[in-house]
């Protein structure tokens, strides 16, 4: 989510350090994304201006910080949800039809 110019990670769940204490993070909570200005103004425009929303794609360590990688993406239309699921549905009754006849 980009809000005030900054970039911030919502509902994401990172555990808990397995050998912490009570100082240990929350799991789930809003965190600040570092990035620099160009990035945030080019991420807020693609997600105001066409509707876009910004997905974050991987998360990893690198050099003892952890580095999320963020797609701008667009979701599915009514129309484009329901034809997923009628090929879902297409493709589950294939395989148990498989299964009853192997």
């Amino acid at each position: 989510m980009v809000e005030n110019h900054e970039v911030w990670l919502v509902n994401a769940h990172i555990s808990q350090y397995s050998h912490g204490n009570r100082e240990n993070h929350p799991p789930v909570r809003n965190r600040k994304l570092l990035l620099h200005r160009r990035e945030i103004d080019k991420l807020q425009g693609e997600t105001r201006e066409k509707g876009l929303a910004l997905i974050p794609t991987r998360i990893y360590l690198k050099n003892g910080r952890i580095k999320c990688e963020v797609a701008v993406a667009k979701g599915k239309k009514l129309h484009d949800k329901r034809e997923a699921e009628r090929a879902r549905t297409a493709e589950e009754e294939a395989r148990a039809e498989m299964r009853r006849r192997a």
